[in-house]
Formats: C-alpha cells, sequence, structure tokens
C-alpha cells in the first residue's frame, strides 16, 4: 500500500486518518483494561 498525498484524497484522506486514530485509541485502551484485567485477576487469585 502507498501513501498518497492528502491533496488525491480531500477529505476523505483526513476522515480516514481520523479513523485509523481512533482505531488505534481502542485498541490501545482495549489492551490497558484486558492486561490491568488481568493483572488484578493474578493478584486476586494468585
Amino acid at each position: 500500500m502507498s501513501i498518497e498525498p492528502s491533496e488525491d484524497y480531500g477529505d476523505l484522506g483526513e476522515r480516514r486518518n481520523r479513523r485509523i486514530r481512533v482505531v488505534a485509541w481502542i485498541a490501545i485502551i482495549s489492551l490497558i483494561l484486558v492486561g490491568g484485567g488481568a493483572t488484578v485477576l493474578s493478584l486476586l487469585f494468585g
């Protein structure tokens, strides 16, 4: 996949960028939540 200049996309590229950023944040937050949950469970039942 080649990275094309944003002039070609107009606001479509901007929307795509924002969606990618949102998905990335959701992934990061879910990883933190799952990791924290696993830590708490291991502390409780460890």
